[in-house]
């Protein structure tokens, strides 16, 4: 009897079973395939064979091989494709391992790249700087693998060299001592007054505008100290010390001009105030 009832509980439960996805029953389609792929009991415990493999289609997105869970029990269902033959087993095989190796050749391709381009950049920034002839004559007698290591490393120490902001440690130092230097005041009307607030000042490597200014102007440092070498000291006669001298003037005057700027933006912060919401009178 007790065999009989548990049929009996089993039969009607297969009778009242219900997809969970489209939420069907077996009195809608008689001939649609049944699966239980997890744990789960009650309503969501049936489901038909083709919403199943549709709503597995649409997790997967075209990965055939990506897992998928039940998204109530998490359990994990067991997917068994048919048997491939020899041919096909091969060429699935070699399809995974390219797809595996891809990313890391990829990789590989693009830190090549930006390795000799860094090593033409470099070759190209010592001709500048040196002199075309002079530059060819050093590369030419200096050791290849010194090359290969030296030249990358020029674009790296440029970059590295442009990161160093001096010019916030003379803003503290200004903005520190600059009530007790009168002769600023006289200089920059203003400069040394109390400021009512301190106002907030964002990292400038925190915005991607900021880190590609960087990025540039550290690669255009080598041709502006060239041009400023031959204006302001044609007088001398190495290429090298009059490249030398121009980026020197260059840093020192742009230095300059970009601390008087950001005091300027830091006064005219701590300064701002603002205004009263002007309702506007109905007619």
């Amino acid at each position: 009897i007790q065999m009989a009832d548990r049929n009996a509980l089993l039969m009607q439960q297969v009778l009242d079973r219900s997809c969970w996805v489209c939420f069907a029953t077996d009195e809608d389609d008689r001939t649609a395939e049944w699966v239980r792929p997890c744990k789960c009991r009650g309503s969501t415990k049936w489901v038909h064979q083709a919403c199943l493999q549709r709503w597995v289609d649409e997790k997967q997105r075209g990965n055939s091989t990506a897992r998928v869970a039940c998204p109530q029990c998490n359990a994990e269902y067991l997917i068994m494709f048919p048997t491939l033959g020899p041919v096909v087993y091969v060429l699935d095989l070699a399809d995974r391992l390219i797809s595996k190796a891809c990313p890391f050749a990829a990789a590989g391709i693009m830190v090549g790249s930006i390795y000799w381009t860094a090593v033409t950049y470099g070759a190209v920034t010592v001709m500048q700087v040196v002199g075309h002839k002079e530059g060819l004559d050093v590369m030419e007698r200096a050791d290849p693998l010194f090359l290969l290591i030296g030249l990358p490393t020029i674009p790296i120490m440029l970059i590295l060299g442009k990161m160093i902001r001096w010019e916030d440690y003379i803003l503290r130092l200004w903005r520190k001592y600059s009530n007790k230097l009168q002769i600023l005041n006289s200089i920059f009307p203003g400069i040394g007054c109390p400021v009512p607030r301190i106002p907030a000042e964002a990292s400038p490597l925190a915005d991607h505008v900021s880190a590609t200014r960087i990025l540039c102007g550290a690669l255009v440092f080598p041709t502006i100290a060239t041009i400023v070498g031959k204006l302001m000291f044609s007088s001398v006669n190495s290429n090298l010390q009059r490249t030398i001298l121009g980026g020197i003037a260059f840093v020192a005057i742009k230095g300059a001009f970009k601390v008087y700027f950001k005091q300027q933006q830091y006064l005219r912060q701590a300064h701002r105030k603002i205004l009263d919401y002007a309702e506007q009178e109905e007619a």
